[in-house]
């Protein structure tokens, strides 16, 4: 039923690497690492220095000067990557085929693990030092997860579901899984959905420093993510935003949209574990990458690249091996890599699998 296959029309991205889809991936493959020393405040006396820092981002053409100016940057990146991702689908805000679409069915999932910091952070600080007069209006509807999806949403006049989701790491996944389920019930033609995060501030890189989480590979940031191998320490942390232009295949066929990929099936669940650990014999990740294949309806022998999670974690990345061998009976045959990860190391917790 092509108003039931959901596919990929769309991307756009706020990344280390600029604002262009092709160049950020050309720079990838190239084995370049957008992982460096913080410049952005006074790191000196962190256990933690470096992380993937955007530098020099700007917002021109898409977002006015003057909300551009008090927009956290959580909000900047999501409005900048969810317009891009339209452009790239043909349908950008203003052309003949944005005009042509039924906006009251066209909606936006764009999620956030932290939302707007910066602006939170502000405004705990000008409440303790000057008072709750100096708190900003903004401080309220900037800093919530589900602003960036109502602001691109007033911006571009899509008017179909629209909401966010914050599920830690898997964020992004949760949105293209609930976006394809939204067109797949028929409640939606074409749906914006991805993830923001814009974290790296004093306070953000504090709180994952005391959970323990993060490498202190000073002297080599360039190297630090490195999952699956005996030495790792801790993840990056990183920013930006990625979004993907999900429709269905009959309403990108109308329109003669540029098709990029299918999605064939998705699944979530949790391992009611831990906070932060989970479980080693990774049974939430592999129930979760079962239910996602039979929804897909396609076997484990077909599989031939897995996009790991692979937080470089003495706990995560064991979990998750274990997970991968416990489906698929050739993991040897299968190339894992990740997305965060540089390709010369390519060798409760909430899941989600997408196929």
């Amino acid at each position: 039923d092509p108003t039931k296959r959901v596919v990929i029309t769309g991307m756009g991205l706020a990344s280390v690497f600029g604002n262009d889809v092709d160049t950020f991936y050309d720079r990838l493959l190239a084995g370049e690492s957008g992982v460096g020393p913080i410049d952005r405040f006074d790191a000196s006396s962190f256990p933690t220095r470096f992380a993937g820092q955007i530098r020099g981002f700007s917002s021109e053409g898409y977002i006015d000067g003057k909300n551009d100016r008090r927009l956290d940057d959580c909000i900047r990146y999501c409005i900048l990557s969810g317009k891009k991702a339209l452009e790239s689908a043909g349908i950008g805000a203003g052309s003949d085929a944005h005009g042509k679409l039924d906006v009251g069915r066209a909606g936006i999932l764009v999620g956030s693990g932290m939302g707007g910091l910066s602006v939170f952070s502000d405004g705990v600080q000008n409440l303790i030092e000057k008072g709750y007069r100096k708190i900003s209006p903004f401080f309220i509807p900037y800093a919530i997860t589900n602003m960036g999806s109502a602001l691109l949403a007033m911006d571009v006049g899509f008017m179909g579901p629209n909401y966010s989701i914050s599920t830690a790491c898997a964020t992004s996944n949760y949105c293209f899984y609930a976006a394809a389920n939204h067109i797949r019930r028929g409640e939606a033609d074409i749906i914006v959905a991805g993830g923001t995060e814009a974290a790296i501030i004093p306070i953000g890189l504090g709180g994952f420093v005391a959970c323990r989480a993060l490498s202190q590979r000073n002297d080599d940031p360039i190297t630090a993510s490195r999952p699956w191998d005996k030495e790792r320490d801790g993840f990056v942390m990183g920013e930006g935003a990625g979004v993907l232009v999900m429709e269905s295949l009959e309403h990108a066929m109308k329109r003669d949209a540029p098709i990029i990929a299918e999605y064939l099936g998705g699944a979530v669940n949790c391992d009611a574990y831990h906070m932060t650990d989970p479980r080693s014999d990774g049974l939430g990740v592999s129930s979760c990458i079962t239910m996602s294949l039979r929804d897909a309806g396609v076997a484990p022998e077909e599989v031939n690249y897995i996009n790991a999670h692979a937080t470089s974690t003495l706990a995560g990345d064991l979990a998750e091996v274990r997970a991968i061998k416990q489906v698929f009976k050739n993991p040897s045959e299968i190339k894992i890599n990740s997305t965060k990860v540089r390709p010369l190391a390519s060798m409760s917790f909430h899941s989600c699998s997408l196929i």
